[in-house]
């Protein structure tokens, strides 16, 4: 009897962690290449039948979420004209360096300007760096679409690296809008040419709101059930001692 509890305390545990997911989803339905959370759902530690038990059968108690990956279908492209705006086309990424030195991916091409002219992405500063110089209005800056970073008249003052991974959906997001790699990603390596940018164009969030309501219901369905499943459990339990009293 308690085994029904577990499984279905795991089964409750199981769906908070995808509504979770699914909220984080809703908050970044306008951040800028922002791709959706991907949940599955495992089977917890099973074990034979114990003694009495039927032959070959498994025992366990209930199901876990894991994520799978992250999305990327039906992501859209938005004209910003915005002459430091970017958008990569093709599974790449821009990398950036973080505040403790280590580097982190994201596809977020809004870019912007810090106090020394340095492009960053996410809020921190391109890896490899790229400078605007003083003089150079960022407004006539023409990013290429192999990341060359052109000022007015063609002279080139910079170049924008894009990475790629072999196993993108591995990345470990670490926050905001950034993905460091992992043993099952690969490490980050110079993307191909068919990785480009378009500038004056950001991608869209990937997240369809009305797929994620759908999904956010079908999840506290599925918890609240769960939950009369340990309520049930519970009077049948309290059945229990009062027939062996």
């Amino acid at each position: 009897m308690l085994e029904g509890m577990y499984s279905a305390a795991a089964g409750m545990a199981a769906q908070q962690q995808r509504l979770d997911a699914l909220s984080n989803d809703v908050a970044n339905v306008g951040t800028v290449g922002y791709r959706r959370q991907r949940i599955a759902f495992r089977d917890l530690v099973y074990s034979p039948s114990g003694p009495g038990g039927q032959a070959g059968v498994m025992e366990g108690a209930g199901a876990a979420a894991v994520t799978i990956g992250r999305g990327g279908a039906g992501a859209t492209y938005k004209s910003t004209g915005g002459p430091l705006d970017v958008a990569i086309e093709g599974d790449a990424y821009l990398q950036v360096r973080r505040p403790d030195g280590t580097t982190a991916l994201t596809r977020n091409g809004a870019l912007t300007l810090d106090v020394n002219r340095r492009l960053l992405a996410d809020g921190l500063p391109l890896q490899p760096p790229v400078r605007i110089p003083d003089g150079v209005d960022e407004r006539q800056v023409t990013i290429a679409p192999d990341g060359r970073v052109l000022a007015e008249g063609g002279r080139q003052i910079g170049r924008i690296t894009l990475f790629s991974v072999r196993a993108s959906d591995r990345l470990m997001p670490v926050g905001g809008n950034l993905f460091v790699t992992t043993d099952a990603s690969g490490p980050a390596t110079r993307a191909g040419a068919d990785a480009t940018l378009r500038q004056g164009v950001v991608e869209s969030s990937d997240v369809d709101l009305g797929d994620v309501m759908a999904d956010m219901i079908v999840t506290q369905r599925a918890y609240q059930l769960a939950s009369r499943a340990i309520s049930t459990q519970d009077e049948m339990a309290q059945i229990a001692n009062g027939v062996k009293r």
